[in-house]
């Protein structure tokens, strides 16, 4: 299976900074995705960063590192530096694998990349799983997405969709606890993605598009522009990546355990 996972790793976060360099059983959490990425069938990892101290650490254990620049808005463009500084042609596959999931499961970077090497037509893939609960449809910082009969996405949102209008039909669905209704078909969007690198080339020419700018969902930018987006079912459960200091002491927990 030939592709190039590209991990993005920026050191200047928000809620965690310097997140990539967070130790996790002894090691660097950007060690534990790298060792992920190098488990799935990719012929090559890149860690793409901004950062001299990751590109350092990264190098000290051994990964190739591409240096970006500190001005890309999201991830996807920094993925498409590195396409123009690899000088990778235009149906190179690459899939972007985030610097905070030291727990990705190496199943699910070679199903999203191997969505596009099974289609021609398809430029951009990304995966999802069943959403069962009330507290998960209706959490802002949860994506859910709708598909068509191809697997196709028709949106993301950060709202609950589709919206169940019988079993909903009662006040503050929002605060209701326990699980949907069994015939409600919530999807929530896992963020990894695989493009070809043509893609990426035309993504950064691409205006921002309104409904991206309203949702904060860049992924929408590439629908507005009538892009099909493949989305599967994960073949496994993804075990969540680390955006709170709560997130990085559960990682830390397990595979803490697991290397006991």
């Amino acid at each position: 299976m030939a592709f190039t996972v590209v991990i993005p790793a920026r050191y200047a976060s928000t809620r965690l900074p310097g997140k990539p360099l967070q130790l996790i059983a002894g090691e660097p959490m950007i060690r534990h995705v790298y060792d992920r990425a190098r488990e799935s069938d990719a012929q090559q990892v890149i860690i793409a960063t901004d950062d001299e101290r990751i590109r350092d650490v990264a190098e000290g254990f051994g990964a190739q590192v591409c240096m970006t620049s500190r001005d890309h808005v999201s991830g996807t463009d920094r993925l498409e530096e590195v396409v123009r500084l690899a000088g990778l042609g235009d149906e190179q596959l690459l899939v972007n694998v985030q610097g905070d999931e030291p727990l990705m499961a190496p199943a699910l970077i070679n199903q999203v990349a191997g969505r596009l090497l099974a289609d021609p037509a398809v430029a951009m893939a990304t995966l999802c799983e069943p959403i069962t609960d009330y507290q998960t449809l209706f959490n802002p910082n949860v994506v859910k997405l709708v598909r068509d009969h191809q697997g196709h996405a028709l949106y993301f949102s950060r709202a609950p969709i589709p919206w169940h209008r019988d079993g909903f039909a009662i006040d503050c669905p929002w605060q209701k606890t326990g699980p949907l209704p069994a015939d409600t078909a919530c999807f929530r969007h896992i963020g990894l993605y695989a493009y070809r690198a043509s893609l990426l080339r035309q993504f950064v020419q691409w205006p921002p598009a309104p409904l991206e700018l309203i949702e904060s969902l860049e992924q929408l930018r590439v629908l507005h522009q009538g892009v099909a987006i493949d989305v599967a079912i994960a073949c496994e459960t993804p075990q969540g990546g680390v955006d709170t200091a709560a997130d990085l002491e559960r990682v830390r927990h397990l595979l803490e355990r697991t290397h006991d």
